[in-house]
């Protein structure tokens, strides 16, 4: 978002229309909004807020008639426009909300005006109306900045104490702004894909695991008592268990070695049986 120009009419402290060409300003890259207290810098920020989404800040917020001027003319009614690029389109906002206005004919008391919302949008051919409804208005530039008001007073006004408050918000509170300000979902699907690869990965090796078990308990079975022998007893490991397959497999090493060993040492005691029957 970059601003270019606002203009202020009956609003806050303002009497009568100012205007702050923003695009001059920002031209040094760096500008300092500052005076005394009372002087309007908030108001600026709240004139900024009230033309992108229809309200100001938190507690500042209130009916229209707290947005008028108390220095204004009756006969001036309380405007906000702004003008800027959001979204590589070039905008502008007015804003006006409920408020007094002296009735017509000289007719003496007040009449109150309805809120009213204009948007333009700047194309080769000159400015050009979008819309007159509040609501369109405001989905329409939610949509192009990615946040809703308080979401965009807590992040990028944070006036007067909000930072502070922003700070000291929980962790979820935060993770789930900054989320939304960020476009994490992104890292959200590939965290939530891994998250799922690694639990099928698990299944895979419980599932070998398990199979690797029980082919070497039959192993064990078959082997006998035997197996124990050399002191390399069946390793005690479950399934998914880190070092399982390392383990069985040095085991059955083992046992296989014993196996053969065994089976020499029958094989030559029946020769010599042989041999001896023979003689």
């Amino acid at each position: 978002m970059r601003i270019h120009r606002l203009r202020v009419t009956a609003f806050g402290p303002f009497g009568t229309g100012q205007e702050v060409d923003f695009g001059e300003l920002s031209a040094a890259g760096l500008f300092l909004l500052h005076g005394p207290t009372g002087a309007g810098k908030t108001s600026v920020l709240d004139a900024v807020c009230y033309a992108l989404y229809g309200g100001v800040p938190g507690a500042r917020q209130g009916s229209g008639l707290s947005l008028r001027s108390d220095h204004a003319d009756p006969l001036a009614p309380t405007e906000v426009l702004l003008d800027l690029t959001l979204g590589g389109r070039r905008l502008e906002i007015t804003r006006r909300p409920e408020q007094p206005r002296p009735k017509k004919g000289g007719r003496s008391g007040f009449t109150r005006d309805k809120a009213q919302s204009w948007l333009r949008e700047k194309d080769p051919d000159g400015w050009r109306a979008l819309s007159r409804s509040h609501q369109e208005i405001g989905v329409e530039i939610q949509q192009l900045l990615g946040m809703s008001k308080d979401q965009f007073c807590q992040v990028v006004l944070l006036p007067q104490g909000d930072f502070a408050r922003f700070l000291r918000a929980d962790a979820e509170a935060r993770g789930k702004l900054l989320g939304k300000l960020f476009d994490t979902r992104r890292f959200a699907a590939v965290e939530e894909r891994l998250a799922g690869l690694r639990r099928a990965a698990e299944k895979e090796v419980i599932s070998g695991d398990d199979q690797l078990l029980r082919l070497a308990h039959r192993m064990a079975q078959a082997a006998g008592s035997t197996a124990d022998l050399d002191g390399h007893p069946f390793p005690d490991v479950a399934q998914g268990e880190p070092g399982l397959a390392e383990a069985v497999l040095e085991w059955a090493a083992v046992a296989r070695t014993s196996a053969r060993e065994r089976r020499d040492i029958a094989a030559a005691a029946a020769r010599a049986a042989e041999s001896a029957h023979h003689a």
